[in-house]
């Protein structure tokens, strides 16, 4: 089974949330800037690294909250040859202190935009609604 540590920030600017559009080999959804944790590097750091790599600003990572554990069985995984994937899923509440919105170039990552906590696209990765909850923000986002 592989294993992936990621670390993802939930940015809220009232009334409005910091999504980032994933686009991968044919599929695509919006989910929350972060991404995976190199050898070494600290969550924190790498938090606020993708946070700039995916969306253009710079961000403080505030306080922790919470880290979601999945499995995703080898049938749901794109490439089913590749087995099954534990993601584990650190998510801060962050704050955005400089920069300007921008699209990422030559990542899985191909737009970044900012929505209404009420108009949160459907297609979404399962994330955005697990750090909803984490953040206490989950019965603001529903229409």
């Amino acid at each position: 089974m592989d294993i992936r540590v990621a670390a993802y920030g939930i940015i809220v600017d009232w009334p409005c949330i910091l999504l980032a559009h994933w686009n991968d080999s044919g599929h695509s959804s919006w989910t929350l800037p972060g991404g995976g944790i190199e050898a070494g590097e600290d969550p924190l750091d790498a938090v606020v690294r993708e946070i700039a790599e995916e969306t253009g600003y710079e961000a403080r990572a505030d306080e922790l909250l919470g880290i979601d554990s999945k499995i995703i069985p080898a049938e749901a995984r794109f490439v089913a040859e590749a087995g099954p994937l534990h993601a584990l899923r650190i998510v801060y509440r962050a704050t955005v202190t400089g920069g300007r919105l921008r699209n990422e170039l030559g990542g899985t990552t191909d737009e970044a935009a900012w929505f209404s906590l009420t108009a949160i696209p459907n297609r979404r990765v399962d994330l955005v609604d697990v750090a909803l909850r984490m953040a206490g923000l989950e019965e603001l986002a529903r229409p």
